[in-house]
């Protein structure tokens, strides 16, 4: 046998059965280049999660430096060529991706802010409720909870039964008559206009509710391109790619509220001070919601002819398994294997919307508190405005941060949920407290940090997470299904503080911090710096039933829950005959592809064996294959070998 060298502790058994005896340096080079790269691996082949804590650390700061100044040189050559080219690539790669979600933070925040102007515009109706009945003012917040909840369940299982780009049309569509029906709604009485209200935001809300799942598996699937099998942009950055695309919510948000300040000031003669006429009041309210509206019809436009290819990971991924329509099989060997991941994901959404529709749909109750002295909606929306800033600046700090392989997604929202706990647990105790004057200052810091590690926390890794722990066939169900249950959480706050007080109120949303917390400790997966592709590999694995013969990272102990931990799910772990494994993988696509070859057919560009052919056909890898495959000795293959022979 030939001598390599001592071998790698996770590398490939050169003793074993295998033809690696066969390989020569230079192959063993180009396979350890493929499947353990320097992002993931020590040179000595150690997968970073295998590492002693404090090697762990110096290797993942190492992979951080290194990529920091990949990345800052690359953009400073972009700069150099085209000083408009990041931004343009910005609103390439998150803007447009996440602009339904921007149309979401934008209409969401608004219905708050313009129920506050209505109380104070239409008295008689919305705040004293002598001409307008009670229970469908608060009508309003249940039908558009209930829209979104009924838009998640039903959108999320049509982008994986027809395919994600009839999903994200159809959002768009749905949105644009809501917005329409918002706009033009009126009734012969104030009571009518309140009943077309309610039901315009009912039909939105279905809208809304699709946009999550659909923006969500989408933004995954492509972000950083679904075409390659591997890639360094997927482990590095999938996370910070998604969450970019999520903080288009906090700009809609930043937006609503500026430009509500803006349409008031020329609507109410260039004052926000009150009275403020019915007249100004609709005309302010209804120009809020044209500008969403003509947004929409713009993706309306963009979603049919600029994302044609949206469906492409999840067609691929069914022509594998020789599935058509609906996967009804992955659905329920999905809640076979993976029902505490749906209780992680359903339940973190749950307890972290009490906390974030909470804090939005009755900010004005809280800001009353902040300042004590507000008497103007105006003011009341400045204080709004600067929350909503805060709040923007977690998804900036949570873009930052969720794909380091030392904090990540799952310490995030930990972290996430145990600071809003103490944040709000706090002033409910020492109430009087902290709303005297003397220490008013205090407890707007904590309202404002609450904010903040709300979205440095539980409200971006739980958008996340919802599709990328589970499987590409079942993704987008998934998701809707754990946002629906966000959004139950989202309609206990609706129905519950109409009754309480606003102590009360804090008394009662800390505990959802720890309740949080513990789902996400025992139940929800870590898949920080973890190849999409590698989940997916594993799947095929489970959905063939031969979960006990998958051996690789996707089952590494730092990529599973304590729950699945305990029940032995990484006890299949094995590096070297994972290793063994995907290099006979390789062959058999690299077969594959000389097969193609040599009938000179065309490749289909929806079968991943396109996607890795340059790898494959890597000199030394493509050499290897060729040497030891039962191919060699067919005529055509060589004759494919002498026109490949410049690679």
């Amino acid at each position: 046998m030939a001598d390599f060298g001592p071998r790698a502790p996770h590398g490939p058994d050169m003793t074993g059965t295998q033809d690696f005896s066969e390989m020569n340096p230079s192959e063993k080079e180009g396979f350890d280049r493929l499947l353990r790269p320097d992002d993931s691996y020590t040179p000595e082949g150690v997968y970073w999660a295998d590492l002693p804590i404090g090697q762990r650390i110096k290797f993942v700061s190492s992979v951080e430096a290194k990529e920091r100044s990949r990345e800052w040189s690359a953009l400073w050559a972009e700069i150099k060529a085209d000083p408009l080219s990041p931004i343009m690539g910005y609103i390439r790669n998150t803007i447009i991706p996440g602009a339904g979600i921007g149309l979401e933070g934008y209409v969401l925040l608004s219905i708050g802010n313009i129920s506050t102007m209505f109380g104070k515009s239409f008295e008689t109706c919305w705040g004293t409720y002598e001409i307008c009945n009670k229970q469908w003012i608060n009508a309003i917040t249940y039908l558009e909870i209930v829209g979104i909840i009924i838009g998640q369940v039903l959108v999320g299982v049509i982008g994986d039964w027809v395919g994600r780009r009839y999903g994200l049309l159809q959002d768009a569509w749905i949105m644009f008559l809501g917005l329409v029906m918002l706009t033009c709604a009126w009734g012969v009485t104030q009571n009518g206009w309140v009943i077309c209200y309610a039901w315009s935001l009912f039909i939105y809300g279905i809208g809304v509710g699709g946009e999550y799942p659909m923006t969500a598996t989408s933004g995954m699937e492509n972000a950083v391109g679904s075409g390659k099998l591997s890639t360094r942009a997927d482990r590095l950055h999938r996370g910070s790619k998604v969450v970019g695309v999520f903080s288009m919510q906090g700009w809609g948000q930043v937006l609503n509220q500026g430009i509500l300040m803006i349409l008031l000031l020329i609507f109410n003669a260039g004052s926000g001070q009150e009275p403020i006429s019915q007249t100004n009041a609709q005309w302010t309210y209804r120009i809020s919601f044209v500008i969403p509206m003509i947004g929409t019809f713009w993706l309306i436009y963009y979603r049919a002819y600029h994302m044609k290819a949206a469906s492409k990971q999840l067609a691929a991924t069914k022509k594998k398994a020789s599935v058509t329509g609906y996967d009804t099989e992955s659905l329920r060997l999905t809640f076979k294997y993976f029902t505490p991941r749906i209780l992680a994901t359903a339940g973190g959404w749950f307890a972290n919307d009490v906390f974030f529709y909470g804090a939005k749909l009755f900010s004005g109750d809280f800001i009353k508190v902040i300042s004590p002295s507000t008497k103007d909606i105006f003011v009341t929306w400045e204080w709004s405005f600067i929350n909503c800033v805060v709040t923007l600046a977690g998804y900036y700090a949570a873009i930052l941060f969720v794909d380091n392989k030392l904090y990540g997604r799952k310490w995030m929202q930990i972290m996430g949920f145990l600071l809003c706990f103490i944040v709000y647990v706090v002033p409910a105790f020492h109430y009087k407290y902290y709303t005297e004057a003397a220490h008013i200052h205090s407890f707007q810091a904590m309202y404002f940090l609450g904010s903040f590690f709300n979205q440095f926390g539980p409200n971006c890794v739980t958008f996340l997470v919802a599709g990328e722990v589970f499987p590409t066939p079942i993704r987008a169900t998934a998701h809707g299904i754990s946002a629906a249950c966000g959004k139950l959480g989202a309609l206990l706050a609706g129905i519950l503080f109409n009754y309480i007080d606003t102590q009360t109120k804090f008394y009662f949303v800390p505990w959802w911090g720890l309740f949080g917390m513990a789902l996400t400790y025992l139940f929800l997966p870590d898949t920080t710096g973890l190849d999409l592709k590698e989940q997916e590999r594993r799947w095929r694995f489970i959905r063939e039933g031969r979960e006990h013969e998958y051996h690789g990272v996707a089952v590494n102990h730092k990529h599973l829950s304590v729950w699945e931990r305990f029940r032995g799910a990484g006890k299949y772990y094995d590096p070297e005959l994972d290793y063994q494994q995907r290099v006979e993988e390789y062959r058999q696509e690299w077969e594959n592809i000389m097969a193609r070859r040599s009938q000179e057919t065309k490749v289909d560009e929806d079968v991943d064996l396109a996607l890795v052919e340059d790898e494959l056909l890597e000199g030394s890898i493509h050499n290897y294959f060729h040497r030891t495959s039962s191919l060699s000795k067919n005529h055509s293959v060589e004759k494919i070998t002498e026109a490949d022979a410049s690679i």
